[in-house]
């Protein structure tokens, strides 16, 4: 396993971190089973774990504590908040009075006093950064988080920020944790250029893009992965973004063979390769599933794979773009759009 600074804050994570949102009904992973991977997991050297407290309305959270109980010196635990707990209007965002409410929520789930890294799920165009901002300021003050990060902000969002932060004299996000992978190149261009600018650490998720880069999905298979029974569009190839998806998936499954690498090694080599990269989330629901991904922990790809790679999609592209989860809200609401 392979080490990297998390941003600027001096504390060291591993090249591959354990997401859990797969723990519980969405992956419908006992408890049993998410603690042998978290055993799994940590044994092999990863000591960073993910997981949000939406995933699967906060079971998620309160495996991973099970899992982790007695050891929780020995990891760096980083949880999210922001998108909705329930139908109850105000248990969603990012206001003050959701984030406290909320980390308290977390760390009884988790069975914590604090939590190392804490981290705003989507930006909330319905609050100010200078709310948020002092919100989790107070709460690292408190001591009940180390630092706190974003997840999935657009470029400006983070530039925008990073300036509250500075004028408000408010502790600022250490960490961005995007949508990365071979297939989804995107925040290339705008995302980790501003990244490097400020000095975050970069955790990406889905780098297996959502199963399409995990030697599951391939020409003349039946589609047979989780995600595809939850989100059936995302794998229909009568949609040309899963067409050209596929395309480029057989084509970079042949440049893995010729290198003696497996399709996952390949991409999550990929992800790690980036200068501005920290960690790639994974994120198995099975054993199994575990240890084909650990086999990329000391996956170095050359630079003529990297070119192979290049070849086949274009550094800043998104085969999906409708999959960003990062569109300005104007994109995605015509009223947002009208005079």
């Amino acid at each position: 396993m392979q080490y990297r600074t998390l941003g600027r804050t001096g504390v060291q994570v591993s090249t591959l971190a354990l997401g859990a949102m797969n723990f519980g009904q969405i992956g419908r992973t006992t408890q049993d089973e998410a603690t042998a991977i978290v055993d799994a997991a940590l044994d092999a050297g990863i000591n960073l774990i993910d997981t949000a407290d939406m995933y699967g309305q906060g079971e998620s959270e309160e495996m991973v504590g099970k899992a982790i109980a007695g050891r929780r010196d020995d990891l760096v635990l980083a949880t999210k908040a922001t998108m909705p707990m329930g139908e109850e209007r105000n248990h969603r965002g990012s206001s003050r009075r959701w984030l406290v409410t909320e980390l308290d929520n977390s760390l009884r789930r988790l069975g914590v006093d604090h939590v190392d890294l804490y981290q705003i799920h989507r930006w909330d165009p319905t609050t100010s950064d200078e709310e948020t901002l002092s919100a989790l300021t107070d709460l690292q003050r408190a001591g009940k988080i180390r630092y706190f990060g974003s997840s999935t902000f657009p470029a400006y969002r983070i530039v925008q920020a990073e300036w509250a932060a500075r004028e408000n004299r408010l502790s600022r996000y250490v960490t961005e944790q995007p949508s990365y992978s071979i297939l989804q190149r995107g925040i290339e261009t705008h995302v980790l250029p501003v990244t490097e600018q400020y000095g975050l650490g970069v955790l990406a998720w889905s780098p297996l893009a959502s199963g399409w880069l995990s030697g599951a999905v391939r020409e003349g298979r039946e589609i047979t992965t989780s995600r595809s029974v939850v989100v059936p569009e995302r794998f229909d190839l009568t949609i040309p973004s899963n067409r050209a998806r596929l395309d480029a998936v057989e084509r970079l499954a042949k440049v893995a063979d010729e290198a003696g690498l497996t399709l996952i090694q390949l991409a999550l080599g990929f992800v790690t390769a980036h200068p501005a990269m920290t960690s790639a989330i994974i994120g198995p629901r099975t054993l199994e599933h575990l240890h084909s991904q650990l086999a990329a922990a000391d996956t170095v790809l050359s630079a003529d794979l990297l070119d192979a790679i290049d070849e086949i999609v274009a550094p800043g592209t998104d085969l999906a773009p409708q999959e960003k989860f990062d569109a300005p809200p104007s994109l995605l609401d015509p009223a947002l759009r009208r005079r």
